[in-house]
């Protein structure tokens, strides 16, 4: 499985949501684990972006389509980024 950063923010109608049900968050956490991506740590943040993902799927495409489904609804937009555990890429480098 491969691991993701993913930076979200909301736009006006995600934000208007998380005001008047904040559970939503988990909601649709569980609807991305049903798209085959699993949120591994999840963290609210203030400046550029509201949140910061971590997730693992199984591959790129399983991320891409997840993401896309996310922001046909309006609600936010993110920026997706593969992520490389330091001790792998050490081992790989040392080949």
């Amino acid at each position: 499985m491969a691991i993701y950063i993913v930076l979200s923010k909301l736009t006006d109608a995600g934000s208007k949501t998380l005001k008047k049900k904040p559970s939503r968050i988990k909601e649709v956490n569980e609807e991305l684990e049903k798209m085959g991506v699993k949120v591994l740590k999840q963290y609210i943040v203030f400046g550029e972006y509201d949140f910061v993902n971590i997730v693992e799927a199984e591959d790129n495409l399983t991320v891409m389509k997840a993401m896309v489904e996310l922001a046909s609804r309006g609600t936010v937009r993110t920026v997706t980024m593969p992520a490389i555990d330091v001790d792998e890429f050490i081992r790989e480098m040392s080949k």
